[in-house]
């Protein structure tokens, strides 16, 4: 009898140690699972981390001006940038340096550059320079004049921002010769009104 409950206990014993066994090897396999899934997860392109734009100029360089040049538009000549767009000068700048900053340069960007900008034609070479900015970036600069774009001309050409008054002071599309231009725009030329010859023929009567 006593041969009989040992042989018992020795059994429950085996039995209880398997169960121990069984546990552990059921534990490591699902350890393994998760860091499988992690690993899965680690590698999904969700996971990745965007770009941070902490590089971005305080001004889209986009607006970079790159070439003045002078083309004919409704206040006569003027200056314009490599895309076309019009150039303005702002009248509170004082001594060769931008008053324009902050929520200023959002409706006027600043016509920026690498380096020296370049003279396209009407302009004088010796006219266009350069200011340093607050933010150290370049602006180009006529006749002493930071130049500007406006955000409202979309398409080449446009004036929209002609004598506006913002931030404090007028702004002016700018002459070959580096001044304000404050004249009234050049009138519709006469040649676009309808011509007597496009009149019905008496004869169609």
């Amino acid at each position: 009898m006593r041969i009989n409950t040992r042989t018992a206990a020795a059994l429950a014993a085996a039995a209880l140690c398997a169960g121990v066994l069984a546990g552990c090897s059921d534990s490591g396999s699902g350890s393994a699972s998760k860091e499988e899934a992690a690993d899965f997860v680690a590698a999904s392109p969700t996971t990745s981390p965007t770009s941070s734009p902490t590089s971005s100029p305080s001004v889209n360089p986009s607006e970079e001006v790159g070439k003045v040049s002078v083309k004919t538009g409704p206040f006569g000549k003027m200056l314009v940038n490599g895309r076309g767009h019009t150039l303005y000068l702002f009248e509170a700048d004082k001594a060769k340096k931008s008053t324009c900053s902050g929520d200023c340069i959002v409706d006027w960007p600043p016509a920026l550059v690498k380096g020296t900008p370049q003279a396209g034609t009407g302009v004088k070479a010796d006219l266009l320079t350069t200011t340093t900015r607050s933010d150290g970036t370049k602006q180009a600069m006529y006749n002493g004049h930071p130049l500007y774009t406006f955000r409202e001309d979309t398409k080449p050409g446009e004036t929209k921002g002609q004598d506006l008054t913002q931030f404090g002071a007028k702004w002016f599309v700018v002459s070959p010769e580096g001044k304000a231009i404050t004249t009234p725009p050049q009138s519709a030329s006469p040649t676009s009104t309808t011509s007597p010859s496009t009149s019905v023929s008496p004869s169609a009567s």
